[in-house]
């Protein structure tokens, strides 16, 4: 298991990071994209125990986790750590959260031959060009 980091001495002026902590972010987070502790803990490399342990902020995360749950989430370091609003701008890209459940049929849509695959979008665009009317 990781130790704790000793916490800070220095008197520093308070920081708002929004109403959730950091532990509460990566929850939320975890369960919006249809992650469990022990998928999002096998993604990063780390042990259920740990994610468990973050998400009740009973452990300070390190830069190094900080990108690792970044990464994992597919949002930018700042977004989790609070710095941006949930859906900001990212470098001059907006973020967009994608469940995971839809991630997992594009998966299985790309495994479809390219015929099955061409007549699926021409559905699906004009399925998504009726409901934008």
């Amino acid at each position: 298991m990781q130790l704790m980091p000793p916490r800070s001495r220095l008197k520093l002026p308070p920081l708002d990071l929004g109403p959730e902590t950091l532990g509460q972010r990566v929850a939320r987070l975890r369960k919006e994209r249809g992650y469990t502790q022990v998928e999002l803990a096998e993604k990063i490399g780390i042990i259920q125990e740990i994610v468990s342990n973050y998400e009740r902020d009973r452990l300070r995360m390190h830069a190094e986790m900080v990108a690792r749950f970044a990464c994992a989430f597919g949002v930018s370091a700042d977004m989790l750590l609070g710095l941006t609003e949930k859906n900001g701008v990212n470098g001059g890209r907006h973020t967009a959260k994608v469940p995971r459940r839809l991630l997992r049929r594009v998966e299985q849509l790309a495994r479809l031959s390219a015929q099955d695959q061409r007549a699926l979008l021409k559905t699906i665009d004009r399925y998504v060009k009726g409901a934008q009317a």
